[in-house]
């Protein structure tokens, strides 16, 4: 197999779905229909497919499910032969649920320096408004020990921070006896100084019962003082109606206690406009408690029926309606600077990214606030201290201070970008059908070399004539992370 940029090249398109709206769907299947039209070959992944797999516009063609995606190459194998190949079922052990693909799966990492952990698939809620729920289904936890071996390995591959995600990471552990305190304390104990710990987004109920213990560990200094929490509506009417399970009260409890306990802490939440029923007075309610908290990060979402779930058989707020909410919203939102104040601090700050415009880099303080720093390679995957001199809506720019102490999370040296995380030394090192891959630095491998070299390791099937084309296609709204499993890939969330 060897893979390409230029879509037009490609003999397979294999697309991966994201089903939270109407848009994301849309958008995946236009690109469907435009390989189709190009004479492609189709491989579909994703939430969208494992939800809705007799849809017509799917038909005939191959799915991989959510839980499946390790066997992705066997199924882009028969594809190519002219079969059309399903694999939507469920993992289970002994009868019991398994979370999603396995953890010690060699991937590529989008980032080198970040490395992405999803805790748990599906989650504990019946929103009304959800259609994710179909198709990730009920919680399913990793278990302690493989996350936290994953997060070791993750740091001797020279990762500088570490996310974790799921659907709801509150939730964690509550199918299999544990709990998110628990699973953090263990990941904090193997943090080398100069990286960090993320926190993913965590629905109000299953916070609550652990605040005081949560306090604690955003308190820690190789953990982000953050936390992703969605409030959706600050009307409990709509709440109801969402089946969202807290109300208004529940949400200030968490936010109140946290920025008393966590000083400096961001709280970053969601909010739908428009849901069925919603009055004049309801939305009026939160845009009082926008105004309340004046949240720094807030993701603003007018409101889409999904098909199959229940708020799409309501009552609609009318298109109009909608969009003028979403608008006076995003208004009130961007009316207020969160950082002006903090011009002239002297702030720690972790450089892990480029920016958008390729003039900064990104680096992140102790607050998971968003710093930009001169472009000096030095600074990349480095804890450094830096003096803010300005700030905008989404930033702050800040200079590195001269006398300042620079941590490094790890002196072993990052994987090169688009070098496979997970392959043994003994792998590594392999001569694969002539190639002398071991004598070349890994660094300068080119992607199609070293992801043919290691495909033809791992993989029982033969490789025929010329190489296989494969455009990978993410159509995720929320930040994706490509990962190559057995020479094939799995997107988080």
């Amino acid at each position: 197999f060897s893979f390409v940029d230029n879509s037009a090249e490609a003999d397979l398109w294999l697309l991966n779905s994201c089903t939270v709206k109407n848009p994301a769907e849309d958008h995946f299947r236009n690109s469907i229909k435009k390989a189709q039209e190009g004479k492609k070959k189709v491989v579909l992944a994703g939430c969208v497919p494992q939800a809705q797999p007799r849809q017509e516009y799917l038909k005939g063609l191959s799915i991989i499910g959510v839980q499946q995606i390790d066997r992705v190459v066997e199924v882009v194998e028969e594809t190519i032969k002219g079969h059309s190949v399903r694999l939507l079922g469920q993992k289970k052990d002994n009868g019991k649920r398994l979370g999603g693909a396995r953890l010690d799966l060699p991937k590529i990492r989008k980032n080198p320096l970040i490395e992405i952990i999803s805790i748990n698939t599906g989650c504990l809620n019946a929103c009304t408004y959800c259609k994710t729920k179909h198709a990730r289904g009920d919680l399913a936890s990793y278990p302690i020990e493989e996350l936290v071996d994953r997060a070791k390995q993750s740091f001797q591959e020279g990762v500088c921070e570490i996310w974790l995600t799921s659907e709801d990471t509150g939730a964690y552990g509550r199918d299999i006896g544990t709990d998110l305190p628990t699973l953090l304390w263990k990941l904090v104990e193997v943090i080398p100084e100069g990286a960090m710990l993320r926190l993913g987004m965590t629905n109000p109920p299953y916070i609550l019962e652990h605040l005081e213990e949560m306090a604690k560990i955003l308190n820690h200094p190789r953990v982000y003082a953050f936390l992703h929490i969605p409030v959706q509506s600050a009307s409990d009417s709509v709440l109801m109606d969402m089946k969202r399970e807290y109300c208004v009260a529940d949400f200030k409890q968490v936010v109140d206690f946290l920025k008393e306990k966590v000083p400096g802490i961001t709280i970053a939440t969601d909010i739908i406009c428009g849901f069925p029923g919603e009055t004049d007075e309801d939305f009026q309610e939160t845009m009082k408690l926008v105004e309340l908290y004046r949240f720094p990060s807030l993701f603003i979402n007018q409101f889409y029926p999904r098909p199959g779930t229940p708020a799409a058989k309501m009552p609609q707020v009318p298109a109009a309606v909608k969009k003028q909410r979403t608008k006076d919203l995003s208004h009130l939102f961007h009316s207020y600077n969160p950082y002006d104040h903090k011009v002239g601090e002297r702030q720690r700050v972790l450089v892990t990214e480029e920016s958008f415009d390729s003039n900064y880099y990104v680096a992140h303080n102790p607050f998971y606030e968003q710093v930009l720093v001169p472009k000096d390679p030095l600074l990349m995957g480095k804890m450094v201290e830096v003096n803010i001199y300005e700030a905008g809506k989404h930033f702050m720019k800040g200079q590195p201070v001269s006398d300042a102490r620079v941590h490094t999370a790890s002196i072993t040296r990052p994987l090169a970008k688009g070098e496979v995380s997970g392959l043994t030394e003994e792998f590594r090192r392999a001569p694969q059908n002539g190639t002398n891959w071991k004598a070349q630095p890994s660094a300068e491998i080119p992607m199609k070399t070293r992801l043919s070299s290691w495909m033809a390791l791992q993989l029982p099937w033969q490789q025929e004539g010329g190489g296989l084309k494969i455009l990978s296609v993410s159509l995720a709204l929320l930040a994706v992370l490509v990962m190559f499993y057995y020479g094939g890939m799995k997107t988080e969330l």
